[in-house]
């Protein structure tokens, strides 16, 4: 059996620029997708904390150390610049690797400076 996991998330990302005529897609500073191990391209759900909205785009490439996060296209109208949001990817895998696997979770500040990484999130309590 296949499952689709968490594999890699930028935890409340703010958002610097909301570009509608730029061609669609989410700019993302190169050094924060390689902190979190999304490739350009690869497709991401978004999470905006501010308003409720939860979309799909896939990530380009923001200047290295821009701490750019730019939603572009037609996701432009459901971010805008000083939201905070969740960048998310997802993994398939079989169900035997899912004892061993553990997700990368990116915590951002205000400036999208990475205050610090996990691989779990803590336990809920009630």
């Amino acid at each position: 059996m296949q499952l689709t996991l968490l594999k890699t998330k930028l935890h409340r990302a703010c958002v610097t620029h909301s570009e509608l005529e730029y061609e669609g897609s989410c700019a993302i500073d190169s050094k924060l997708l390689e902190a979190a191990g999304i490739h350009e391209y690869e497709q991401i759900q978004i999470y905006n904390v501010a308003n409720g909205e939860r979309f799909t785009t896939y990530a380009i490439c923001a200047e290295a150390g821009s701490n750019i996060i730019s939603v572009n296209g037609a996701a432009a109208h459901k971010a805008s610049p000083g939201d905070r949001i969740i960048i998310c990817a997802y993994t398939t895998m079989d169900e035997k690797e899912v004892a061993n696997f553990k997700p990368t979770l990116v915590y951002l500040d205000e400036n999208n400076d990475i205050t610090h990484t996990r691989h779990s999130i803590p336990v809920q309590a009630a």
